[in-house]
């Protein structure tokens, strides 16, 4: 869980440190490099860390991205430009990947497949944790002690994680047949890096940047053809096509796709919703947000403890997400009807629910992997929720965007400063052409929320349809 935790907090630690790297390094516009770079390293790790954990044991593979991590850490702390801690943060990457894939397939490797489920529920404590600490000590280090300060803490942390791991038992490797795919790699990082470059583009909002981004997407789907062609003819692929192609993987890696889109809209929405349409301050935000962060951990425990008492997974999802849906259609539609107090009443709801889907998908692609493969299928569904995250936020984006351009396109750049500024934004503006831009701005995000409840809609068919809807009792076979 300590490896997890790194990993996780990761983004929203450093996000709040974001504004004091830019004015203490400069090179504003390159700042975004920073969360960016640390991104893509990650998602190209994780299905690598999977292969190697699986043929090289696990416990010695996390020594390496834990070492990668700590030194990493230790490099961004005193880059002294921004071009040097974005190379340091794709070293980071590298390491924090594998902190991410090898410890939810560890929990596989030591936990019988029924009792998994119970263990999911408490990583998806150390998410929650990771979200909620995350902003707070970012910018309580930051304002303390300096920027340099939240790289420093990952170090500490990074060495208690390294004891705990020797205290795992040592897993026989399999060097003779250990062969790597580098073909597969580099055509993966050639499909992975124009696409998280172009998701990001996309979530500035700046039409200028669509046929870049665009171009990106092409070039990024060309290459995924190519690689999807040579996993098939490939005698050890670094991508698990034997599992992908199997309906329940499939269908479950899609549901985690759904449940990262849903969770990670939520989250980044939210804040601005409260901010521009409600006029909430940072702080007030961030405790009308805690119903949402703190309560998908008890959902997902929740989860968990069913899988483990009754066996029973794909029901909890089927039933789950689609209440998760109707409950984001009555937050479109009654919003503006509903006081502070009530709508983190409905925000504690939505949490509970947002809390369906992971505990299901972890122990069910587990279960059909086997002890062999449980490195690939926990990196296939990190894979999965980090590519749904990225198109889920840039989707919603886009349709927040594409309602405030049709109904007016000077509210739409009204709404851009309104995030940048605040409420400073529209000083100067007579009180009526106030009252229209927040009217329009809330029109808006009821398409932006109406987008967001159609991932869990697709989330529940994938999961009516899940042909494995029990976890088995029995532990998986030793080698």
């Amino acid at each position: 869980m300590l490896p997890m935790f790194l990993a996780s907090v990761d983004g929203t630690i450093v996000a709040t440190a974001l504004p004091a790297i830019a004015g203490d390094l400069g090179q504003v516009e390159r700042v975004s490099w920073i969360v960016v770079s640390y991104l893509i390293a990650a998602t190209i790790a994780a299905p690598v860390y999977g292969r190697l954990g699986d043929a090289l044991g696990r416990r010695r593979v996390m020594f390496l991205a834990l070492a990668l991590f700590i030194t990493a850490s230790g490099l961004c702390s005193i880059a002294p430009s921004i071009l040097l801690l974005t190379a340091a943060r794709v070293l980071q990457g590298f390491g924090g990947g594998g902190l991410m894939t090898l410890s939810q397939a560890l929990v596989g490797e030591v936990v019988p497949p029924r009792e998994r489920g119970r263990y999911q529920g408490y990583t998806a404590t150390v998410f929650v944790a990771a979200s909620s600490f995350g902003p707070v000590a970012g910018g309580w280090l930051t304002q303390s002690m300096g920027w340099q300060s939240v790289f420093w803490m990952s170090i500490p942390l990074g060495l208690i994680a390294v004891l705990l791991t020797f205290r795992l038992k040592p897993r026989p490797p399999t060097l003779g047949a250990f062969r790597f795919d580098t073909p597969g790699l580099i055509l993966f990082v050639m499909t992975i890096v124009p696409l998280l470059l172009a998701l990001e583009e996309f979530r500035k909002f700046d039409p200028s940047v669509l046929p870049y981004a665009l171009g990106m997407l092409i070039f990024s789907g060309s290459c995924c053809t190519v690689l999807l062609r040579h996993q098939v003819r490939a005698p050890v692929p670094l991508l698990p096509i034997n599992l992908l192609r199997q309906e329940a993987i499939w269908r479950t890696n899609l549901l985690a796709c759904c449940a990262g889109a849903t969770i990670v809209s939520l989250i980044t929405f939210l804040p601005i919703y409260l901010e521009v349409v409600r006029a909430t301050s940072p702080s007030d935000t961030g405790l009308r947000m805690l119903p949402l962060t703190a309560f998908i951990a008890v959902g997902a425990m929740g989860t968990g403890q069913v899988i483990t008492r009754t066996g029973h997974s794909a029901i909890v999802p089927s039933l789950g997400q689609p209440v998760l849906a109707m409950l984001l259609f009555a937050f479109a539609f009654l919003a503006p009807s509903l006081n502070l107090d009530q709508l983190s009443g409905l925000f504690f709801c939505t949490a509970l629910m947002c809390g369906t889907a992971m505990p299901v998908v972890q122990t069910t692609v587990q279960m059909l992997a086997g002890p062999r493969q449980l490195g690939a299928a926990s990196a296939s569904v990190q894979f999965s929720r980090t590519i749904g995250a990225g198109l889920g936020t840039a989707l919603v984006g886009a349709v927040l965007f594409g309602a405030l351009a049709a109904t007016d396109p000077q509210t739409a750049h009204l709404f851009s400063l309104m995030v940048e500024e605040g409420p400073k934004a529209l000083a100067g503006l007579s009180a009526d052409r106030v009252s229209d831009v927040k009217l329009e701005v809330a029109h808006a995000f009821r398409a932006a929320f109406i987008a967001i409840a159609i991932f869990p809609i697709l989330g529940a068919f994938m999961a009516w349809t899940m042909p494995v809807r029990r976890i088995e009792s029995r532990p998986d076979p030793v080698e």
